[in-house]
């Protein structure tokens, strides 16, 4: 998902302006886009502003930099589950380690790219469509998964990989939100189990 910068560094400046990245992306995880200053990331990170200015035109071009990193993060981890469906067993190991993930976090943070989208949605388009763009290709990863599916003979062909896929995000997305709120995962749990229940209602008859 991180799309390569359109300025070329030296490989210190790459590792560089990826540690400015991950220092931002930490900072707006505790605090907030908003309450994530330049200053701030510069004292973390131990850098200079105009080390900052030199990799970002503005904190937007930065904060799109931190919705990249965080898409790859959380699809790096995801997608492997989603895109070698074998079976139900496969969909319920998925749910397992969503779950399992919040557990050991202790329910603290929820979902990267949906704490960013919620502060972000109303703001300049082009940050918005790169957390679209985020959103897009986890729903392709479910897509993915629902196809596998249809291809093993588990679900009927004529069911719309498309519309299970956009039940299965939100339903991940609500999920964590509520988990995130009530610091419980039993939240995630039931919302998961219940769009997988709702796959299985596609199931194809033996």
């Amino acid at each position: 998902m991180q799309t390569a910068p359109t300025r070329s560094f030296t490989s210190k400046g790459e590792r560089t302006r990826s540690k400015i990245v991950d220092t931002a992306a930490s900072l707006m995880l505790l605090d907030g886009v908003a309450g994530t200053t330049i200053e701030g990331v510069c004292e973390t990170a131990g850098v200079g502003k105009s080390q900052i200015y030199h990799y970002f035109d503005d904190k937007n071009e930065l904060v799109r930099a931190v919705i990249e990193l965080q898409a790859e993060l959380v699809l790096n981890g995801q997608e492997p589950h989603l895109t070698n469906i074998r079976g139900w067993e496969s969909w319920d190991a998925w749910r397992d380690f969503v779950v399992d993930i919040q557990r050991k976090s202790g329910c603290a943070g929820g979902c990267p790219l949906g704490s960013l989208a919620s502060e972000l949605t109303d703001g300049d388009d082009l940050t918005r469509m790169v957390l679209v763009r985020s959103f897009q290709r986890w729903e392709r990863a479910f897509l993915e998964g629902v196809q596998q599916m249809k291809d093993l003979g588990l679900v009927r062909q004529d069911t719309d990989a498309a519309l299970l896929a956009t039940t299965l995000l939100a339903a991940l997305q609500g999920g964590l939100l509520l988990c995130q709120t009530c610091k419980d995962v039993s939240p995630l749990e039931t919302s998961l189990a219940g769009a997988i229940a709702y796959l299985r209602t596609f199931a194809e008859s033996e």
